[in-house]
């Protein structure tokens, strides 16, 4: 009888502790998420009488989410790749996507949604580009020329990680050139640097289409006070994901550019296909 009772009450300790052990689990600090794409496209044309241009295309993009939450701290990183080439008979290679960009935001929780915030953002391109409308190909960007960096402080309201707005009234911009384009994308003829003080507002929106569509929303706007306040730089870009199965995905991209000085028009891209997708989230407790 005492074997029984004392066998008894040492499993009994042994699931309270092992109860003990599973409520005090510390909580992610640390949500990783990364998404590998891989979009190829092909055209080829013999004997066809209507005429046509064989293509090859590919595009490659690798995106980074870090997402830090503890007590009243909260720190949102993103990094945003992708690289994209065409070969056209008779035309050769050319450069269809380029771009790098960091962003990341800094908070202290002041109430329920609402953030003490500090905004950091890098643009830039990984390779040349050029003007194929004229002969010769002119050359109008290279490899962090230009190049844009933004910092400022602000107020974050975030329900979400797929779901938050950041104002930022005194946000500093600086446009990075090299000798060769001194003079355009708004330096001065003879300096490398452009420095603007402006308004910033940016948000992020993703939610569920339907099933297996998502769609994903990032909008930056921005004011100089410095030169023309009326004037507002738009950067927004939508895209638009269809799950077929796990690593097969349609993906569409809508992203327009306004911004006048770097172009007197309206900047508008556009990309569509079908691809392998890679997608990976992790959660780390340190």
């Amino acid at each position: 009888m005492r074997l029984f009772l004392v066998l008894y009450f040492s499993l009994f300790s042994l699931l309270l502790l092992s109860q003990e052990k599973k409520e005090k689990k510390p909580t992610p600090r640390w949500k990783i998420h990364g998404r590998f794409a891989f979009i190829f496209n092909q055209s080829s044309f013999t004997n066809w009488a209507a005429g046509g241009d064989n293509t090859v295309a590919g595009n490659i993009n690798v995106n980074y989410d870090f997402n830090y939450k503890k007590n009243n701290i909260n720190w949102d990183t993103r990094f945003i790749t992708s690289y994209g080439l065409s070969y056209i008979s008779d035309k050769g290679y050319r450069k269809t996507d380029d771009r790098f960009e960091l962003n990341t935001i800094l908070g202290v929780k002041t109430s329920t949604y609402w953030f003490f915030s500090f905004i950091g953002n890098f643009r830039s391109q990984f390779n040349d580009g050029y003007n194929y409308k004229k002969d010769p190909r002119e050359l109008v960007s290279q490899f962090f020329s230009p190049a844009y960096l933004t910092l400022g402080p602000g107020m974050l309201w975030k329900k979400s990680d797929d779901l938050s707005l950041n104002i930022a009234p005194a946000t500093a911009r600086w446009t990075l050139v090299n000798d060769q384009f001194s003079g355009k994308y708004g330096v001065e003829q003879g300096r490398n640097t452009a420095f603007a003080l402006g308004f910033n507002l940016s948000g992020y929106f993703r939610f569920v289409l339907m099933e297996n569509i998502e769609m994903e929303n990032i909008l930056n706007l921005y004011s100089d006070y410095l030169a023309q306040v009326g004037n507002i730089d738009i950067d927004y870009q939508a895209n638009i994901r269809f799950k077929v199965n796990r690593n097969i995905k349609m993906h569409m991209t809508f992203h327009t550019i306004v911004d006048d000085n770097s172009s007197s028009k309206i900047q508008f891209r556009q990309l569509f296909g079908l691809g392998v997708n890679y997608s990976f989230h992790e959660k780390v407790r340190y």
